[in-house]
């Protein structure tokens, strides 16, 4: 696909809790297609410890309202200084990056989309292109406690969500793997995204009942075209950069011992 340079300003900042802001950006004219489980590489100014591009997840695209949606954790310089943005400026960005999720091709398909933390940041758009095909996705949603749950009532929109938190404040309680709907119901493609030792839980289910199975990894991806090769992944394939090759796998591609 090709790549734009995009200087895109910002319509909304919606302050989630103490750590997440969501930052909705758009742009004079129409913003390019994207796959879901692409990111952009967002050049952070103002901060004078961040000196590479931050890699953050495509959240959403309400195309109606040329809007692009970035989930933002913030936990270093770079990525509070993206919270501190306010409406009317400007963050430029590099995007559409990576391979993103595989459609479903029927829309007998029964998925499952997991997500924990601020890795459940793809499977919002995910869930979306699916329901836009015909197909109802189910979201797994994975949070150490409730206040940490992240757009529950947008992911809501789309499908049906199931909760787990480990301190059983919301939801079941868990991790994702322990929720009851692995046991009752029968699924045919998982995707993921989150913290790695959850999504090698998801991938280790998948592999025992044989069910095809993606993850978006979260490897540090600095300049987001294989250039600075600090992303490369051991896979079946060879040593291969997360954003270029990824940052979606088959697990089957992963060297996981799982």
């Amino acid at each position: 696909m090709k790549k734009y340079i995009l200087d895109l300003t910002v319509s909304d900042v919606c302050r989630i809790n103490d750590k997440y802001v969501l930052v909705k950006l758009t742009h004079d004219e129409e913003l390019p297609p994207m796959i879901p489980g692409q990111f952009v590489e967002v050049r952070v100014d103002g901060s004078s410890t961040t000196f590479l591009r931050r890699p953050i997840s495509v959240n959403f695209v309400d195309r109606e309202r040329n809007e692009l949606w970035l989930l933002v954790a913030a936990v270093g310089d770079g990525t509070r200084r993206i919270a501190m943005l306010k409406k009317g400026e400007t963050l430029n960005c590099v995007l559409p990056l990576g391979r993103g999720f595989t459609m479903p091709e029927s829309a007998d398909a029964k998925v499952l989309l997991v997500g924990g933390g601020v890795g459940v940041a793809p499977l919002l758009y995910m869930g979306m292109a699916m329901r836009e095909r015909g197909i109802e996705p189910k979201f797994l949603l994975g949070a150490r406690r409730a206040a940490d749950l992240l757009l529950l009532d947008e992911f809501r929109k789309y499908g049906r969500v199931m909760i787990t938190t480990e301190d059983g404040s919301e939801g079941e309680r868990g991790f994702v793997t322990n929720h009851s709907i692995l046991a009752t119901e029968r699924f045919t493609q998982i995707c993921t995204c989150g913290p790695k030792p959850m999504m090698m839980a998801v991938a280790r289910y998948a592999s025992k009942e044989h069910i095809d199975c993606e993850v978006s990894l979260e490897n540090c991806m600095a300049c987001g075209v294989g250039a600075c090769l600090c992303c490369v992944e051991d896979t079946t394939e060879g040593n291969v950069c997360v954003c270029t090759e990824g940052p979606v796998f088959d697990i089957k591609q992963l060297k996981w011992e799982i």
